[in-house]
């Protein structure tokens, strides 16, 4: 079963978080722009949602022991690590040549000193109080979390089944609520946590999971995706408006439900969009890579050189950094993380029939 819409989703959500993040860099003017993307971020818990999702979709059936859980963390961490670390250690460059420059303007103290936390993925647990080196790569420390944290979902599953899911989840964002009222995010409320954002994305992890546990039950008969794309307008409505954010999260939760009912339903109704999945399916690649494109770009080339000349508008400039940042990834994609995930992953396990073949 492959979620095509989901794919879509997540890659028009990852060029408008890189265009929000670009936007810093307009000249004077741009802060309508940059307000009204803003508006836009709870895009980022619809990511964590379809990450729980796929998770639960793909292997809340199959992990039954220790050796299983072993494999799962060592695939998903091949999937992930590489790119990170390829971004981090960017970034690490550009510090060490700030600190050799002594340059005054970039923190490269505050960056070198966050580089363990950030080899080890811990960055996103409250280990720091500031977002330093790649800053997006909170979100890769969450998800390694998530991923972490994934035997406790299978656990509640296992104990009441979908409604002890929906308990544990309950119970979890009760325990956020409160960490919320006693300050312990740095952000104020969890719900925009980046720092200890690894609180905030396994909630909408647990969330995606009760959407799998509702899929797979298939206790709606939805087979139209109207339903799903106009409960995602209404969230993006909401966001817009500023309205609460739980309301937010429901209908992104709903929007997603009943999407993946109707493509479970009828999985060739998204047939059309196979054109576009060499492309949609490099959205981690897009987010990872865009803030390399943003200082490379905009940092050093357009603030630097271009910007004083005058000789070209910022809005026709920044569509050279989105489409390098979209050819990088999928470069990357390609050529980078596949091969450097395959020597974390080790040699894939073959199916009992071709062991036996190969054996004979």
């Amino acid at each position: 079963m492959y979620f095509r819409l989901f794919d879509c989703w997540r890659f028009v959500a990852a060029i408008l978080i890189m265009a929000y993040h670009f936007l810093f860099a307009a000249p004077y003017g741009a802060e309508v722009g940059t307000e009204f993307l803003r508006r836009l971020l709870p895009l980022l818990d619809m990511f964590f949602m379809i990450s729980g999702f796929f998770i639960t979709t793909r292997y809340g059936s199959e992990l039954r022991g220790l050796s299983d859980y072993r494999g799962f963390l060592r695939r998903r961490i091949a999937r992930l690590y590489p790119l990170h670390v390829i971004v981090t250690l960017f970034f690490v460059a550009v510090a060490v040549a700030a600190m050799l420059a002594g340059a005054d303007n970039y923190p490269w103290a505050r960056e070198l000193e966050a580089v363990p936390l950030h080899l080890l993925a811990v960055h996103a647990l409250g280990t720091t109080d500031h977002l330093a080196l790649n800053y997006v790569s909170w979100s890769v420390s969450a998800e390694f979390f998530c991923y972490a944290a994934f035997p406790l979902i299978i656990l509640a599953t296992r104990w009441k089944g979908l409604p002890g899911l929906c308990l544990f989840t309950a119970c979890w964002l009760a325990g956020l609520e409160l960490a919320s009222r006693w300050g312990v995010f740095p952000s104020g409320h969890w719900t925009s946590a980046d720092t200890m954002g690894a609180y905030r994305a396994f909630a909408d992890f647990c969330i995606g999971a009760c959407i799998a546990g509702v899929v797979a039950r298939r206790s709606l008969d939805i087979r139209s995706h109207l339903p799903g794309l106009a409960l995602l307008a209404a969230a993006v409505g909401a966001m817009i408006g500023q309205m609460p954010t739980y309301l937010v999260l429901v209908l992104l939760a709903a929007s997603l439900t009943a999407t993946a009912l109707a493509e479970t339903a009828r999985p060739h109704s998204t047939a059309a969009l196979r054109f576009a999945m060499p492309v949609t399916r490099v959205s981690f690649g897009i987010y990872l890579w865009h803030p390399v494109m943003e200082f490379l770009f905009l940092t050093v080339l357009w603030t630097r050189w271009i910007e004083p000349t005058g000789m070209i508008d910022f809005y026709v400039f920044w569509l050279l950094p989105m489409a390098a940042t979209l050819a990088v990834a999928i470069l990357s994609d390609r050529y980078l993380e596949k091969r450097f995930g395959a020597l974390i992953a080790g040699p894939r396990p073959r199916p009992a029939g071709e062991a036996q073949l190969a054996s004979a």
